[in-house]
């Protein structure tokens, strides 16, 4: 009897200890929603008078905290960015990381990611009808719609055998402002300010042609607000 009650213990130590060494397998999360759903329960819902904007994107806007978080400390502005994402996985986020915390306007920046990718199954139109979903799912729940004319690129580091990437970002960037103007949605242009004579991006404001060093998130800060106060005012 002792040996067994003994054997049990053995038995139930090792399940436990098993149990708490296994991690929890989150590859079904395709758009990785749990990056964000702790902070998102945190966060709350605005408070009264609360201009809430969410920035909804990929590796630009997640290191724009980074690089400067007081920017996002001094303004009801909530950083939404996850790297690498493509406009399919930011559809999907959208419920939760834009609707559920009840912005006055969302600014989504999608489609670099997508024209990086190597599979070679993505175009302006699959890019833009994840695009439109997002902006009617905005618009149905009250959330001004900023959109954005991505940055300039000129080659992806990581990709360089994509040839005419400054070619196709100005060519989807034609299809959002269409989008925007004839749905009267907010254009917020990255794309202008920080162009050079390649239709790359100034050497002074990149760190790498993709992604804006300080001096180039101070540059968009300023479109920024310009835009959210043109789309929701003070």
């Amino acid at each position: 009897m002792k040996i067994k009650l003994f054997l049990l213990v053995i038995l139930f130590s090792v399940c436990n200890l098993y149990a708490q060494n296994v991690k929890e397998d989150f590859s079904d999360d395709w758009a990785n929603l749990t990056k964000y759903q702790k902070e998102n329960e945190l966060l709350g819902l605005p408070k009264k008078g609360e201009k809430r904007v969410v920035f909804l994107g990929s590796s630009i806007f997640e290191f724009w905290k980074d690089k400067d978080p007081e920017y996002f400390a001094n303004h009801a502005y909530v950083d939404r960015g996850i790297s690498g994402q493509i406009s399919a996985q930011l559809l999907i986020r959208f419920r939760q990381d834009v609707i559920n915390l009840k912005p006055k306007a969302v600014i989504i920046l999608a489609g670099s990611n997508d024209l990086a990718g190597s599979k070679g199954h993505v175009t302006n139109e699959t890019i833009m009808n994840n695009v439109k979903s997002m902006a009617e799912l905005a618009r149905k729940n009250n959330i001004k719609v900023i959109l954005c004319k991505y940055l300039p690129v000129y080659e992806y580091p990581w990709n360089k055998n994509l040839k005419g990437a400054a070619e196709q970002i100005i060519s989807l960037n034609k299809n959002i402002v269409a989008y925007a103007t004839e749905n009267h949605f907010t254009v917020l242009d990255y794309f202008t300010p920080l162009v050079d004579e390649k239709n790359g991006q100034k050497a002074e404001y990149t760190t790498d042609g993709v992604h804006p060093n300080l001096a180039g998130y101070k540059i968009m800060e300023a479109v920024t607000d310009a835009a959210i106060m043109k789309a929701i005012g003070k």
